[in-house]
């Protein structure tokens, strides 16, 4: 049982986290804003003062421009954003509608007109802005999008395939209960090659991606989804192992407005076509119900956050399996051609009886009937496969001052597929997958310079044989 590990995770995670875990200097969700102050003359500023201000939670970042007049401001989250710059002697600049994507690295610069601070000169940012500052090329799928454009599988991975050089993988469209998650091709390569991210760590299932599994640890729910990017060419060095793309996540976050919401995606059988290969026992069964509900809000307003999901699945569909198997002839070694023995050379004409061990002749009575005639997909039957899991997550944030700042996030999800065959054959098989995650990371600076950034995670995993 993973009960007792899995509530130990979270503490597990922090330990690592003091204890001097291993510092990871990228691979982040959160993006770089950079820029440069100039005067009205295009002249440039050194010492102006840079506010980065998030709308929704209200946390600012300061900055001060070099000599140079250039700022860098680092580990933003993604997110709506104002940008002010000021500077004694000349009117305060104001960029509204600044919009920071996950892993981006975003151009805003500022000009600044003589006159007084208490003055503002207000400008408004395009949508979207251009990255001009990186060279590697993605596409971003917003949060906007993940939960509104439609997802049979509730897979917010299924919206990669917007992106250019994106196919679904073959192991995904195979039959069956058990899809692969996530599973597609990026510029060719294989799916196992690509590189999951989320809070800006390690979210590939490295022991079953290429069993026909799950390509990821976790799968958050696409109303948890903040929003993600897929990066197929031309990708930093710090991203690492991908061959193929790297899909960063960004897990939503708490802000100073309470958040709720609730959601019901029903299938029923009664609702779906026939098709055009009806089954004799008639019309192939589904009852799927996908539930679940998110939270989120402020537990100190401009300060510390929470939000918490969770999605549920209850799913019975039966589909028609086809198959070949001996005829009722067969089983009595009766064959329409001529059989000849390879141990002694002997042939059996057709239509004569070959001789049958007492073990095949066990085996052979143990086959249901065929259902049609012909030595080949003479068999038909209903599978009935079931389908339930349930995963939730939940998330703090905290800004202790205005540079340091912690972050940790739980989740677990419990899976169960089960196959049963029907009552000719009365067999059955399943499995069982529980996994728990928990990830922690914090950060300090200063008004100049970053200090340090750590983010460590904690996975724990099982399968069992459900049969």
């Amino acid at each position: 049982m993973l009960a007792h590990p899995c509530v130990r995770l979270l503490s597990l995670c922090l330990t690592a986290l003091l204890v001097g875990a291993p510092a990871a200097f990228a691979q982040f969700d959160t993006g770089t804003v950079v820029g440069t102050v100039r005067d009205a003359s295009g002249a440039a500023l050194p010492g102006a003062k840079v506010t980065l201000t998030n709308v929704e939670t209200g946390i600012s970042t300061v900055k001060t421009a070099g000599d140079d007049g250039n700022y860098e401001i680092t580990s933003v989250k993604p997110g709506q954003y104002v940008v002010t710059g000021e500077k004694t002697g000349f009117s305060l600049a104001l960029v509204e509608n600044v919009r920071v994507q996950v892993a981006a690295r975003l151009r805003v610069d500022l000009q600044l007109a003589v006159g007084q601070v208490t003055e503002k000169v207000e400008v408004t940012a395009a949508q979207p802005l251009v990255e001009t500052d990186s060279s590697q090329r993605g596409q971003v799928i917003t949060g906007d999008q993940t939960r509104a454009l439609p997802l049979i599988t509730r897979e917010y991975s299924s919206l990669a395939l917007l992106t250019t050089g994106v196919k679904l993988g073959g192991s995904s469209l195979t039959t069956g209960n058990t899809p692969r998650e996530g599973a597609f091709n990026v510029n060719g390569l294989r799916s196992v090659f690509n590189n999951f991210l989320i809070d800006g760590v390690d979210n590939n299932a490295y022991g079953t991606s290429n069993q026909g599994f799950s390509n990821q640890v976790m799968q958050p729910t696409p109303d948890a989804i903040g929003e993600f990017k897929v990066v197929t060419n031309n990708m930093s060095a710090e991203y690492g192992r991908a061959a193929g793309a790297t899909i960063n996540v960004s897990y939503r976050s708490g802000t100073n407005r309470l958040n709720a919401s609730a959601w019901e995606f029903l299938r029923d059988d009664a609702l779906n076509a026939t098709g055009f290969f009806k089954p004799a026992t008639g019309k192939p069964a589904i009852d799927r119900n996908q539930f679940g509900g998110l939270f989120g809000g402020p537990i100190v307003r401009n300060k510390a956050f929470f939000f918490a999901d969770y999605e549920g699945q209850r799913q019975t569909r039966k589909v028609t399996a086809i198959s070949s198997i001996a005829t009722p002839a067969q089983r009595q070694g009766v064959f329409a051609v001529d059989i000849r023995d390879p141990r002694t050379g002997t042939v059996y004409p057709a239509g004569t009886p070959i001789p049958v061990t007492a073990f095949a002749q066990k085996v052979l009575a143990g086959l249901p009937d065929t259902t049609a005639a012909g030595n080949a997909n003479n068999f038909a039957t209903l599978q009935e496969l079931t389908a339930d899991y349930d995963k939730a997550n939940g998330k703090i944030d905290l800004q202790a001052t205005p540079t340091v700042s912690f972050f940790g996030r739980y989740g677990f999800r419990s899976r169960l597929a089960f196959v049963v065959m029907d009552d000719q054959l009365a067999a059955q098989s399943g499995e069982c997958d529980r996994r728990c995650r928990a990830n922690a990371g914090g950060r300090a600076g200063d008004e100049d310079n970053l200090a340090v950034e750590i983010r460590d995670h904690v996975v724990l995993q099982g399968k069992t044989d459900c049969a």
